[in-house]
């Protein structure tokens, strides 16, 4: 296996579980917060309109609840995901989440849409904006913008634990093939050992079935001939036929 750009980059797409998840829960917390605080803020006089908890109503939909969704299921992803580009999708869409909480009470009465006059005096009014809205949606964008950013960034620790694993698996690669390579080499040389002890046991059994003179009619020759030269003494010796 060869180090590729493709190969770099998927080792480069995963990241530690770890690094949204605190970002994560905060950002479903303060979504949960967003979405119910206009049903139950009126038990404490705390809120927009009527006094009336669990009332709803078109305005609290646009206003309120569709933003919440969004921050809360961008949490959620940034709590559970492990991979790069996931991560950075969640991350968008808590901060469009947040944005809306923010612009929205603004844009909301070009289309005549509003949640009414805020409850209590004046630093309550404040707190309620700010709880429910302008505040709220600082913070979300704010917590979606670190996780953004920490998501965009490979570490040190990541790149080296991409290198090593995979290093390990270039090993692992080679191994496998140096066997494969192996197994292949030894079948070859099995059988030029096989045919060779068939050529051989082949020849024994040519020689054995064969018409040709025995070895001792050629010395029975050597004997009526009656002479039997010695290459090494260079002497000529009187051999005496066998009486019969």
């Amino acid at each position: 296996m060869t180090d590729t750009p493709r190969t770099r980059m998927t080792g480069m797409l995963k990241a530690p579980r770890s690094r949204g998840m605190i970002s994560g829960l905060l950002l479903v917390l303060l979504g949960l917060w967003g979405g119910l605080i206009p049903f139950i803020g009126p038990y404490f006089d705390f809120g927009f309109g009527s006094s009336s908890a669990w009332v709803y109503n078109t305005d609290r939909l646009v206003l309120s609840i569709l933003p919440a969704v969004a921050v809360i299921l961008g949490g959620l992803v940034l709590l559970v995901s492990a991979i790069r580009p996931v991560a950075l999708v969640g991350s968008w869409l808590a901060i469009l989440g947040g944005l809306w909480f923010v612009v929205g009470t603004t844009i909301a009465p070009l289309w005549n849409t509003s949640l009414g006059a805020p409850m209590g005096g004046q630093t309550r009014r404040i707190a309620e904006q700010l709880s429910f809205f302008q505040g709220l949606g600082a913070i979300t964008i704010f917590l979606a913008s670190m996780a953004l950013g920490r998501f965009l960034v490979v570490g040190v620790r990541e790149a080296r634990r991409a290198g090593l694993a995979r290093a390990e698996r270039d090993r692992a690669a080679a191994t496998a093939g140096a066997g494969t390579a192996g197994a292949a080499g030894t079948a070859p040389a099995g059988r030029e050992r096989a045919d060779g002890r068939e050529r051989t046991d082949g020849r024994e059994r040519a020689d054995r079935g064969s018409t040709a003179a025995p070895e001792w009619e050629h010395q029975g020759e050597v004997r009526q001939d009656g002479r039997r030269h010695s290459a090494a003494a260079g002497q000529t010796w009187r051999v005496n036929p066998p009486r019969r």
